[in-house]
């Protein structure tokens, strides 16, 4: 079963930001702290033990053990949160919403990306222990971005009126639907009870949906020693809250953005920060929080406080505040002894955007690390594609690209003026110089005939390319299949299909393979090809 590997850097679905920061340009450097590489890890650890004190480390640990209450716990997570509490343990962290069922397949290879680091790193730094952390986004409150999964073509969707915090939601009744749907879809074999069960204990009635995503993450990569983290608790919002409330009184965030994004103008920007970057949490509530003078508005309600009466409630309760995508990596950081942290392509696009927010703050900015991404193909698929003449890099283009790329390859007659545009504008060179030698005013006339001339050539090479794409239109079109199978609406495998699918198909076997073969300090687009 061989795997393809393709460099991120040749696949149009990587941002120029992202690719220039794998090729550590110059432009990009002042947005990070260290590159991923093993041989920087050492000054990591050093950095962050000198920011992370042993109360945190033992604050940390009773703060896990509360939320892992009446669970069963593996020898590797229990040895992890025990090694917690010495000061040469870190962390690697990733995040993810709370999907249903795990939700797109890509959270997977993220996990196996942050547990396989910590095994390399352990094997490189015996002297330091390393903790796999997969960071639940429970404060999140976008429900349709992770109400549905996908079965073939199928969205099997949750639809509820709850509102606010998504880790919050409760399975009541309106879950049921999703439940009965699940009997249906899963088949009557293995691998199909062992999903069904799988779903049916981790979305027990009455949980709420962090819990349940616990359960079912916890089930899934327990015997590695995998920590989940909910931040949405007391204890870290409370080491948080000196953070915050400089964040309501300087605006830290949004001044140090402004700044870096100005220093980014090349790239788009991943995020706009906002003036404020918090929000105000309570049941069914998750409110944008504005500043005006000295009152704290919520933006839904319309709520208002005055600044030293939201500051007393902060103190009082300060699980009320919840970061937005721009504090919630700080927040991360602060609470954990983090060494790096594992995302994809836009996730590290909008932590580039943090540098100098965290050195504001004065807390060590962690090293970024693009995720491992797989594409799942049959042999029968890889056959075909050889059969026409296309690599698996080609068919990550889009599919006019693809279609002219096919075309060259396989014409007979190449139609490629660049020669005849090269000859022709060396023509017009000449007829310039003697232009100006004999009358400078007709440079004009000169200069618009070689523009037309040229633009002739283009127009007739485009219609070239037309008839040729008509001629091998039966061709063509057995490609385009070919990619929509691998690319389901012509997007990433990864981003749509849930694992089940491929459990389904290849068993325990696909887990393995993807424990054996995925490393993320090693930026490839993996091809798994299968039987």
């Amino acid at each position: 079963m061989p795997t393809d590997c393709i460099d991120y850097r040749e696949l149009p679905q990587f941002s120029e930001l992202i690719r220039d920061y794998l090729d550590q340009k110059a432009s990009v450097q002042p947005l990070y702290h260290r590159y991923p590489s093993l041989s920087h890890f050492e000054a990591q650890c050093q950095e962050k033990a000198a920011h992370y004190s042993t109360a945190l480390r033992n604050g940390l640990v009773i703060e896990w053990r509360r939320q892992y209450e009446g669970f069963t716990l593996s020898e590797a997570t229990e040895a992890h949160l025990n090694a917690l509490h010495e000061p040469t343990t870190f962390t690697i962290t990733t995040g993810h919403q709370l999907n249903l069922f795990t939700g797109p397949v890509f959270f997977w290879y993220k996990i196996i990306s942050v547990i396989n680091l910590c095994k390399s790193l352990q094997k490189t730094y015996p002297h330091y222990r390393f903790v796999p952390v997969y960071w639940m986004a429970t404060e999140d409150h976008d429900f349709e971005e992770i109400q549905s999964f996908r079965w073939g073509d199928e969205k099997i969707t949750w639809e509820t009126s709850q509102q606010g915090a998504v880790g919050r939601f409760v399975l009541d009744a309106s879950f049921e639907g999703v439940r009965n749907r699940i009997n249906t879809v899963f088949p009557d074999s293995e691998r199909g009870h062992y999903l069904k069960a799988l779903f049916h204990a981790s979305y027990a009635e009455g949980r709420t949906l962090a819990k349940a995503t616990r359960y079912l993450v916890h089930q899934l990569f327990d015997k590695e020693g995998l920590l989940i983290f909910d931040g949405d608790q007391t204890w870290g919002k409370t080491a948080f809250l000196p953070y915050a409330l400089r964040e309501i009184h300087e605006q830290i965030t949004y001044k140090t953005n402004q700044e870096t994004l100005e220093r980014m103008s090349s790239y788009k920007a991943q995020v706009n920060p906002r003036e404020l970057n918090l929000f105000y949490l309570e049941s069914g509530i998750r409110e944008r929080l504005i500043r005006e003078g000295d009152w704290i508005i919520r933006h839904d309600s319309g709520i208002r406080y005055a600044l030293e009466d939201f500051e007393r409630l902060c103190e009082t309760q300060p699980d009320c505040l919840s970061p937005n995508v721009l504090l919630r990596p700080l927040y991360q950081e602060i609470v954990l002894p983090n060494l790096a942290y594992i995302g994809g392509g836009g996730e590290i696009a909008y932590w580039l955007q943090l540098k100098t927010q965290f050195q504001q703050f004065e807390v060590p900015f962690p090293m970024l690390i693009l995720r491992n991404a797989v594409l799942h193909a049959t042999a029968k698929q890889a056959k075909k594609a050889a059969k026409l003449g296309v690599s698996f890099a080609d068919l990550f283009l889009s599919t006019s690209a693809l279609r002219t790329r096919v075309v060259q390859t396989i014409q007979t007659v190449h139609y490629d003026f660049t020669a005849q545009k090269k000859l022709l504008q060396e023509q017009f060179a000449a007829l310039e110089k003697l232009a100006v030698q004999t009358d400078p005013s007709f440079m004009g006339a000169v200069k618009a005939q070689t523009q037309k001339q040229l633009k002739g050539l283009e127009h007739l090479e485009k219609r070239l390319l037309r008839a040729e794409k008509k001629k091998h239109e039966v061709h063509l079109n057995a490609v385009e299949a070919l990619q929509l199978e691998l690319f389901p609406s012509r997007g990433l495998q990864e981003r749509s299909v849930n694992f089940s699918s491929f459990y389904l198909a290849y068993g325990p076997e696909w887990i393995t393979r993807l424990y054996a073969e995925l490393d993320p300090l090693h930026p490839y687009f993996s091809v798994m090809v299968w039987e």
